[in-house]
């Protein structure tokens, strides 16, 4: 049968007959107009779908139904009350009579009833094996003989199907399971229809339905489904960013069939760009039948920083910052940042760091990052016994250039990050008695100028390297997530003509259980481990707001680590978080005899903080105990998100 003849309409009305007499089967039969538009509306991370209405019979048809079942009850009114003397099923060549007999009510000895007629008229229907019914009545002796003239469907052939480009053919085939030979079951393929429609929603595709039923007279059964594509996309409410910006984030495409599961992951990608402080998304009837034009309502937030800040010190005057930046500069979805600090003496006066990151360098989601930094501060080390050991400047500069790319898994991110990176020794911070850096040691010792070479020479200096770095990201808010996980595993390998050799393996895991509604427990791992030659400044390090609260930040320095959070997070107002956490973690040093992963001396603490979603940003602020060692409570204060 050529495709063509498959939505050809039928002669003698066996379309009407087989889809619209049965009430069963004509929910599937045709597809309603799109008049109550379904919703994908976003608060806060949050999307609603409601599906559209199920398929109804076109009036027209169905008020040609109504007038047969009407004529048929006037045939039969005069005959109401009399014997049932006989009834005869004629026209049945394939099927069992005696067998189709069995659902009437209204049997030989029984008296006729309007009410046993129409019953027996509607099992006859709803056996799915006729096409057409006509029933006469002729008066006998003994009472009324009923007779049902029956039209039976031709045996079935084959399923032809068209309009389907998310479940293949063959899929739906089996969905509808009919058997090829034997008299066609429209209650089968009602069913079957069922099915088909119920599969495209479980998929995502709500929109999807089965438009048209058709069955020819040589048993060739054929399928229309609609997938209901998504027409057009419609921003609102965005003043500055691009409109390419937004839509590029769309899982849906134009042309596509529209689908809720991808219509919400895009949501949660939209608003995990930080541009927007809510996603809304609602769809439009299309100007064909059954499409939708997707429209996108954003709210957008301030994304540009700026900071200032003054200082003075006898023995630095005037220090000075200045701080600015936009994650989304001139609404093109760029980031830069740009910090200054200047005044004082040689240490601060060209403090500068500048970066830089444009995602979406191609069309298959490569972004691209360059930061540059020359920058002095302040550093302070400390020994085993959390004794400090060194006050003194250190001067950072370097460059680093990074690429990474989405990979067919749109949750999983490959990355490679080219470093290079001088830290050099500046000098001692003034006043401070012990510097190991100058040969000072705690009992008083002062080393010689080969041992002083020696300790700078083994923590600063020139590193180049390469890190490769793969994540897995299914968080539903990176900024405030309640389900899903991060997972992230790096390589760095540096060498390269460098002063440093070594190779630094590190991962990282992060999970989120949503407890209730807006309760979530999150669960933070990481371990690393790192051969050969690295300085003090690139170790693995344990300590403070970050890793181990209730200690010194970066306290625990070492080439292994291991380390553990978790927190149960639970709001209390308005864009404000309380935490409950315990925290563990330790990392070992071979420069203090300590050998990997000797779980014997790991660190532990305990406390509670407050989660601030303030107009500076976020911030933290959390007091952890120390439950074994350190030197007793300690507060943690810092601006960004939470692990």
């Amino acid at each position: 049968m050529k495709k063509r003849k498959i939505w050809q309409p039928l002669a003698a009305g066996i379309l009407t007959s087989l889809l619209l007499t049965s009430p069963v089967y004509a929910e599937v039969s045709v597809s309603q107009p799109l008049e109550h538009k379904p919703k994908v509306e976003a608060a806060e991370g949050k999307l609603k779908v409601e599906p559209l209405s199920k398929s109804v019979m076109p009036e027209a048809n169905l008020q040609k139904e109504q007038s047969k079942a009407a004529d048929n009850a006037a045939k039969a009114a005069p005959y109401v009350g009399s014997l049932v003397a006989k009834v005869s099923l004629i026209g049945i060549d394939n099927l069992d009579q005696e067998k189709i007999k069995e659902v009437l009510k209204m049997k030989p000895g029984t008296t006729f009833t309007s009410d046993g007629f129409e019953a027996d008229m509607r099992s006859l229907y709803e056996t799915g094996l006729f096409y057409e019914i006509t029933p006469s009545f002729r008066e006998v002796p003994e009472g009324v003989q009923i007779d049902y003239t029956i039209m039976e469907n031709p045996a079935f052939v084959q399923l032809d199907v068209e309009g389907n480009t998310k479940i293949s053919t063959a899929e739906i085939r089996k969905m509808v399971d009919i058997p090829k030979g034997q008299v066609l079951n429209t209650k089968k393929v009602n069913e079957g229809a069922r099915r088909i429609e119920s599969e495209y929603s479980k998929q995502g595709y709500i929109l999807a339905r089965v438009n048209d039923i058709r069955l020819l007279p040589d048993g060739h059964l054929a399928i229309l489904i609609n997938e209901g594509v998504v027409e057009d996309f419609k921003i609102k409410g965005n003043t500055k960013t691009k409109d390419y910006v937004i839509t590029r984030e769309m899982k849906l495409k134009k042309g596509q069939p529209f689908n809720a599961k991808a219509a919400r992951r895009s949501m949660q990608r939209i608003y995990n760009l930080g541009y927007f402080e809510d996603v809304n998304i609602k769809l439009n009837p299309g100007q064909q039948q059954n499409t939708v034009v997707v429209e996108i309502t954003v709210s957008e937030m301030s994304t540009g920083t700026f900071g200032i800040g003054a200082g003075y010190s006898d023995a630095d005057g005037i220090l000075g910052m200045i701080s600015i930046g936009d994650k989304n500069f001139r609404g093109t979805g760029d980031k830069v940042n740009l910090r200054w600090e200047f005044g004082g003496d040689d240490v601060y006066n060209k403090n500068y760091e500048l970066s830089y990151v444009r995602p979406w360098i191609d069309n298959k989601q490569t972004t691209m990052g360059i930061t540059i930094y020359n920058m002095t501060n302040e550093y302070v080390d400390y020994n085993r016994d959390s004794d400090e050991i060194a006050r003194y400047y250190k001067k950072r500069r370097g460059e680093e250039i990074s690429f990474s790319r989405v990979t067919d898994n749109e949750f999983i991110t490959n990355s490679v990050t080219l470093k290079n990176r001088d830290d050099s020794y500046v000098k001692p911070v003034s006043g401070y008695k012990y510097q190991y850096f100058e040969g000072y040691d705690l009992d008083g010792t002062q080393q010689s100028a080969d041992v002083i070479a020696e300790r700078q020479a083994q923590n600063f200096g020139l590193t180049r390297s390469v890190i490769f770095a793969r994540t897995l990201d299914s968080r539903d808010n990176i900024y405030d997530p309640h389900e899903g996980k991060r997972n992230n595993y790096s390589v760095e390998v540096a060498s390269f003509g460098g002063d440093f050799s070594f190779q630094k393996y590190s991962a990282d895991y992060r999970y989120y259980y949503r407890q209730g509604v807006n309760n979530v427990i999150a669960v933070n791992l990481g371990v690393g481990f790192a051969n050969g030659d690295m300085p003090l400044s690139q170790r693995f390090s344990v300590g403070g707001s970050d890793t181990l609260r209730g200690y010194r930040d970066d306290i625990f320095k070492g080439n292994s680590m291991l380390r553990g959070s978790v927190e149960y997070r639970i709001p209390l107002v308005k864009k404000v978080q309380g935490v409950v956490f315990t925290d563990a973690g330790y990392a070992w040093s071979k420069d203090y005899g300590e050998n990997n992963f000797e779980l014997g001396l790991m660190k532990y603490s305990a406390g509670i903080g407050l989660r601030i979603n303030s107009p500076l940003g976020p911030l933290r602020l959390d007091y952890g105990i120390p439950l074994n060692g350190g030197d007793g409570g300690r507060f943690h204060f810092s601006f960004g998100g939470q692990f």
